[in-house]
């Protein structure tokens, strides 16, 4: 009778106990965040990831009723930021602005990588589709008679060598762009890296570099203002903001061509997944709201919004595109 009684509160000790974690666990998964979120953005500040990231912190802040704070960690194509958030504690409190770059093409890029793309990152949602512009300093162009895709291809063949292109750094859309441009025609230029797309532009606004293949949001300032010459857009469609703009297929043309940029939210692998879905679905609804929608579009920017699974999905599929097109352009770094 003792024994029985004793395994009767036994049981009724560990049921209790169990009961006690699943609360408490569920007490901490209710608590997060009950401190600010860092979002790494891995580009020098200006530039089209850390304008996005920009645009989605604040929502995020009014949603969670807790500070999300960017970070600037530039380097190495996108390369040095990712590795910090895939080396990140896994609770919520570090997350990526990750890139076609730095989950799309550097994989194939670079012939050693400190992170898995894939495996060391829980995808949160895709955030935007950008296509990318072709560009000059306004002043050059105008100095050299460059005033379209051909007349650049004119230009560049006649006087080989003569010509660099500038890009937010190697492995980037900017940079792949503009490498596939050269495959397709022929031409030689000289690739200049920088830390990031503001870094770039202003080399481009300086006459350092002649071309830039950059993301349309950081541009449009610049070519709006007059200070850059647009020549065309990468994307296989034009883009809305700026209708009048034909695309590289079109004016030069070059049957299709198609570089566009992405960029999405991602937290280590093995962040909670109620903390995946609540960031999605915060996320989502900032990016459907009227104002912020309608900023970005105006920018150049297509926002999304989709599932984890949605941009799990998208990954995977663009690290086996840009496979392809970096073998096809000879493009490394080692």
């Amino acid at each position: 009778m003792q024994i029985a009684t004793a395994r009767r509160t036994c049981l009724v000790s560990l049921a209790l106990f169990a009961l006690g974690v699943a609360s408490g666990l569920a007490q901490a998964q209710t608590a997060w965040p009950s401190k600010p979120v860092k979002i790494v953005v891995p580009f020098a500040p200006g530039g089209t990831t850390d304008i996005l990231a920009r645009a989605v912190a604040p929502e995020l802040t009014k949603a969670f009723g807790q500070s999300f704070v960017i970070e600037n960690r530039a380097g190495a194509g996108g390369n040095i930021g990712a590795e910090q958030v895939a080396k990140s504690a896994a609770d919520g409190y570090t997350l990526l602005m990750g890139t076609v770059g730095t989950h799309g093409i550097n994989k194939s890029l670079f012939a050693k990588l400190a992170y898995d793309p894939q495996k060391d990152f829980a995808p949160i949602t895709l955030v935007a589709g950008v296509p990318n512009v072709m560009v000059m300093n306004a002043d050059r162009a105008k100095a050299l008679g460059i005033n379209s895709v051909p007349d650049f291809i004119a230009y560049a063949r006649k006087h080989p060598g003569q010509l660099n292109m500038a890009s937010s750094g190697s492995g980037t859309s900017i940079h792949l762009a503009g490498e596939l441009f050269k495959t397709s025609t022929g031409i030689y230029m000289t690739h200049i890296p920088y830390g990031g797309s503001a870094p770039a532009l202003l080399g481009l606004l300086s006459n350092q570099v002649d071309v830039m293949f950059d993301n349309l949001p950081s541009a449009m300032a610049f070519i709006k203002a007059g200070k850059l010459k647009a020549f065309a857009v990468t994307s296989a469609q034009r883009s809305g903001a700026l209708p009048d703009l034909p695309t590289i297929a079109e004016a030069a043309p070059l049957k299709g061509f198609e570089a566009t940029s992405w960029f999405g939210l991602l937290a280590p692998a093995g962040t909670p997944q109620a903390i995946v879905n609540r960031l999605q679905q915060e996320t989502a609804k900032a990016l459907n709201s009227p104002e912020i929608k309608e900023k970005l579009l105006a920018q150049g920017a297509i926002p999304s919004g989709n599932t984890p699974q949605e941009f799990a999905a998208l990954i995977d599929a663009e690290i086996k595109k840009w496979a392809v097109v970096v073998k096809a352009s000879g493009a490394s770094v080692d």
